[in-house]
């Protein structure tokens, strides 16, 4: 069973976003860069399934500018086979992604599509959703347990109420939550290793997909910081305040 496991580049969790002086965007610029965190539970999965025999190949892809590819020999020495990087200067949306991905699932035929349920930097949640509707292949969103069963795949999703397990017939795509499973460090041999693993580069604009923007960004702000709290002498006082002042309770 081939595996495709599509990461992106993002701020590093430990980071504080900055916003440009201009609002025009966030800033970037000398900012600590990482794999979405979701993504390399991805990867994890992937890896765990090679190592237990139901996968015979790991296939990491990344859309973006060459410094992406940093993110990618990071899957490399996580354990992925090979990588493929499509090269593309341009502001991409989900659905951009998707379509992209899409070429790419029709290209290498993988039998699983595993990938994060979000990134961290914009939280669309879409693109797992939009690349399963492009392929026409079933899907499993949210997953905290994957388990194969020949051509079968029961996911076991997070949802509001609790679990729920789905059964998918292969081939499929599967979104991870959190609770799938704890990602490796990748060893110092491993990251050496993954310098000689290959790394296939393709332009965007080879796939034939229109990548005109449908979405305008206006203006990009920091929250609102939180005033300080206030410090009250009695149950009374504070349900008056909440009364009067918060207007939350009547």
């Amino acid at each position: 069973m081939k595996v495709l496991v599509p990461i992106k580049r993002v701020i590093d969790y430990n980071v504080k976003a900055r916003v440009k002086p201009d609002n025009s965007d966030v800033d970037l610029s000398n900012v600590k860069m990482a794999i979405n965190p979701f993504c390399e539970i991805a990867v994890e999965e992937a890896v765990r399934l090679k190592e237990a025999g139901t996968a015979t190949e790991v296939i990491a892809v990344s859309i973006g500018d060459k410094a992406c590819q940093e993110q990618l020999r990071t899957a490399l020495a996580l354990g992925a086979d090979k990588a493929i990087h499509i090269e593309s200067d341009a502001k991409l949306e989900s659905l951009h992604v998707a379509k992209l991905l899409a070429k790419i699932v029709e290209q290498e035929s993988p039998e699983l599509v595993i990938l994060g349920k979000q990134s961290i930097d914009s939280d669309n949640n879409q693109t797992g959703q939009m690349l399963a509707a492009l392929t026409k292949r079933a899907q499993g969103t949210f997953a905290s347990k994957v388990v194969v069963d020949g051509n079968k795949l029961q996911v076991t999703r997070e949802v509001d109420g609790g679990l729920q397990t789905v059964s998918l017939s292969l081939p499929a795509v599967v979104t991870t939550d959190l609770r799938l499973n704890e990602p490796r460090y990748a060893s110092l041999p491993n990251i050496m290793k993954a310098k000689r693993k290959p790394l296939d580069v393709i332009t965007a604009d080879s796939l034939g997909v229109d990548l005109a923007p449908r979405i305008e960004l206006v203006k990009v702000e920091e929250p609102a910081k939180r005033s300080g709290g206030v410090m009250v002498e009695s149950v009374e006082e504070l349900v008056n305040k909440l009364k009067t002042e918060a207007k939350v309770i009547s």
